[in-house]
């Protein structure tokens, strides 16, 4: 299957389907349209086209396009979302010079495209369907808009694009909230340091799902995100470079040209996000000014709701969580698994199962994922063993249940990078204390004797029971 060239490709593969429903109704964006895509969501989809807007005449809006796993498998050409994470070539292939996986590396660089939009002059941000999700939310918000902006430091120049929330402040301005450990604030504190008081960027919204979900892929500096994009794609992404110096899709729905102005900050919030709570920043953010906008006939809004999970973005989630999976294990080759609960909103809990091999292995694990990446913000970890699925919660409840012993496997970490929207650790932002949990088998260098038995049924009377099943009318 050839990669989808673009939003429209995916709603229709959707609707094919049976996946995806057109709503006529006249809807509003502040607050209906977001009630509405919660209810589907918590009753596992579809995802929706509404087709006659509030207030935004000509536009249509998309919602809940990653309503489940199949429909993300759908929109990128796989079978399991396990396959993503195997498209990447992985260090040890760069190490070994893999020529295979290095030129299918290559054919994931993005390529000159024509784009699909033209340039209107008459657009504004206010024109945007943008939603306002929550009743106490400060204003209307693009909550899936890929912000694009070139990078430049001592590992050389690539691009980032990322979802962050972006508050609509009138016709040409928005703040962007970007937090401390976000690639998009490590480009804003690199270009204090070179005396630059403004980035060049650019606002996407609506792309095909691969480049969409590169948007919220943690990849490091200075691994380009177009990469990524087309890792996730399984082909190069076709792009279009702006007057200002940034390339965005080719093919996107609406793009708004500008620059973040570094010297000009404001309060942005308060905003309902997906822990569950208002958010209300502790500081000011720099504002993204609109010099030029472009939009495709007929343009096609997305947007995403967050709130309490299970929402839209526990299945992106899932996705990011397979696709880094294979790093992790290269990383930690004890690791057999790892899961992040929907519950958990990502960074409040993951589950680790390991091949465990030595005294004192579960912490190890823990204590390097918390050194690691966008793991580093992560505030609970429970390791378990290799025998214990992850995914169940069910099976995690008896492995914590029946091998920790509070005084001995539970360790506090304190002052940590913390999630900046996690309000346990309030009035305190950005720092905090991690849990690790040792839910392992404990052997006896750990314990100092000899580790319980554990029940296991007579195998021949397992055979007998197998043999005669029919027998039994049940």
């Amino acid at each position: 299957m050839m990669a989808l060239r673009d939003l429209r490709q995916y709603l229709d593969l959707l609707e094919s389907r049976g996946m995806l429903r057109r709503v006529k109704a006249r809807v509003s964006p502040v607050l209906e349209i977001p009630e509405i895509l919660r209810r589907l969501m918590r009753s596992g989809g579809p995802a929706v086209l509404f087709e006659d807007v509030e207030g935004s005449p000509g536009w249509r809006v998309a919602g809940n396009i990653f309503c489940c796993e199949d429909a993300v498998k759908l929109g990128l050409g796989v079978s399991s979302l396990d396959e993503l994470g195997s498209r990447m070539p992985s260090p040890a292939d760069v190490i070994r010079g893999n020529v295979t996986s290095l030129l299918r590396a290559a054919s994931y660089l993005p390529r000159q495209g024509r784009p699909d939009f033209e340039e209107r002059p008459d657009l504004r941000l206010t024109d945007l369907p943008a939603f306002k999700t929550w009743p106490k939310d400060g204003g209307r918000y693009l909550t899936y808009a890929l912000l694009v902006h070139r990078e430049s430091g001592e590992l050389g120049e690539s691009t980032n694009f990322g979802v962050y929330r972006v508050m609509i402040v009138n016709e040409r301005e928005a703040v962007v909230h970007w937090q401390t450990y976000k690639r998009g604030y490590a480009e804003e504190a690199r270009a204090r340091e070179r005396g630059e008081g403004r980035m060049p960027a650019a606002l996407v919204i609506g792309a095909d799902p691969g480049t969409l979900l590169a948007g919220v892929m943690p990849a490091p500096y200075p691994l380009d995100k177009y990469l990524v994009a087309g890792s996730l794609r399984g082909e190069g992404v076709e792009v279009h470079q702006l007057p200002n110096g940034i390339r965005v899709p080719a093919h996107a729905e609406v793009v708004l040209e500008g620059y973040i102005d570094l010297e000009d900050l404001r309060p942005e919030g308060p905003f309902g996000d997906h822990v569950g709570f208002y958010d209300r920043p502790d500081r000011q953010f720099p504002t993204f000014k609109l010099e030029r906008a472009y939009a495709r006939p007929d343009p096609i809004y997305y947007g995403t709701v967050v709130g309490r999970p299970p929402m839209e973005d526990s299945v992106i989630a899932k996705v990011v969580e397979r696709t880094f999976l294979p790093l992790i294990r290269y990383l930690f080759p004890e690791v057999v698994d790892v899961s992040f609960p929907a519950e958990g909103w990502v960074q409040g809990l993951a589950v680790v199962s390991i091949r465990k091999r030595f005294p004192g292995e579960a912490v190890r694990v823990a204590m390097g994922l918390l050194g690691t990446g966008q793991m580093s913000l992560t505030k609970i970890i429970i390791v378990v063993d290799s025998d214990v699925n992850p995914h169940d919660l069910g099976q995690v409840t008896w492995a914590v249940s029946s091998f920790v012993d509070p005084s001995r496997d539970v360790i506090v970490v304190p002052q940590a990078p913390a999630d900046e929207l996690d309000v346990s650790y309030l009035p305190r932002r950005r720092v905090g204390s991690k849990l690790i949990v040792d839910a392992t088998r404990k052997l006896k260098d750990e314990t100092g004797g000899e580790p319980p038995e554990e029940l296991e049924p007579d195998r021949d009377t397992v055979e007998l029971v197998n043999r005669r099943w029919a027998e039994y009318g049940l």
